[in-house]
């Protein structure tokens, strides 16, 4: 039997000073050059791990996330955490919020080649998943025999290859992802999806991955921000009703009701305050009855609604 979902912590809101998050401005409090996002990072991660958070998540393209996660790594040395990170996606907004463009996707051996160092740098031994960004069925990881033979190659160095999940796809790039095999041996063993309330049609195929002995982490619970205090649309006053009704937070809830489900390992809180932090592991102790799960599941938008929802969030 597998043991339930624990909840961990991404740095997608911390290692840049902007982020889709409904109110990620506010967030910050002016704490956006590079020393006051590190000072805030790290009181987040002792924040988190104040709370019993044992899994960490970075990617190339957060920022400094991975140095910050390095330098709170050094400064804590703990014996008992879960890193993951990821490449494939590039950082080019020069640390302005209103850069046209934020990121960089490119899937090709030659970005993982100049990435990979880049992160065994910075985050050396703990690193234990390393995934490759937002992944769609037309990614190269899922067609060139080249890359796939270079990742399998990862566990030679104590790391697990895997695969981060992005777009009204998920579920059709994870199965390709699942009959992938490199000399007998399944490629991939892990995934990071996104997984909510609003969106959640990659559920049977994050099954079939658990299944499967893959790690599954699920991101974006809390839909960027849609379904915490900040959220707006149609399912906020259902989703309101059942926070009263067991006395919790609306960021309680939706994590809560990611954490039931039986096919998740972690899911990623975005905390970008220690409030955020306290209010999200309160979802450790909502129990959602199956009456309740299936009222929540009936707030989900169509992939194509959700996710075209998403790319119209902006950056701040």
């Amino acid at each position: 039997m597998f043991a339930p979902a624990r909840l961990g912590l991404g740095l997608a809101a911390l290692g840049r000073p902007g982020y889709i998050n409904l109110g990620h401005h506010e967030d910050l409090h002016g704490a956006r050059h590079p020393e006051g996002l590190q000072a805030r990072t790290l009181e987040v991660l002792d924040a988190a791990y104040s709370a019993g958070i044992r899994d960490f998540d970075a990617a190339r393209s957060y920022g400094h996330a991975e140095a910050f996660l390095h330098a709170w790594l050094q400064q804590r040395a703990p014996q008992d955490v879960h890193i993951s990170s990821k490449w494939g996606y590039t950082y080019v907004a020069d640390w302005q919020v209103t850069a046209e463009q934020h990121e960089v996707k490119d899937h090709s051996v030659n970005t993982f080649e100049r990435q990979w160092p880049e992160t065994r740098a910075q985050l050396g031994r703990w690193l234990r998943t390393y995934l490759i960004h937002s992944v769609t069925p037309d990614s190269p990881a899922l067609h060139d025999p080249a890359l796939q033979i270079r990742l399998a190659r990862l566990r030679e160095e104590g790391v697990t290859p895997g695969l981060s999940l992005s777009g009204p796809h998920q579920g059709d790039a994870l199965a390709r992802a699942l009959d992938i095999h490199i000399e007998g041996q399944p490629l991939f063993g892990a995934v990071q999806a996104t997984w909510n309330l609003l969106e959640p049609s990659a559920g049977p195929q994050l099954q079939a991955a658990r299944d499967q002995g893959w790690h599954v982490m699920i991101k974006e619970a809390l839909a960027n921000g849609r379904l915490g205090p900040r959220g707006y649309g149609p399912h906020r006053a259902a989703l309101q009703a059942l926070a009263d009704r067991h006395d919790a937070t609306l960021d309680a809830v939706a994590l809560a009701a990611a954490l039931a489900q039986p096919f998740a390992d972690v899911v990623l809180s975005g905390a970008a305050t220690t409030e955020h932090v306290v209010s999200n592991a309160r979802a450790l102790h909502v129990n959602l009855s199956p009456a309740d799960l299936q009222e929540l599941l009936s707030l989900a938008e169509t992939p194509a609604a959700y996710w075209a929802a998403r790319a119209h969030l902006p950056w701040n």
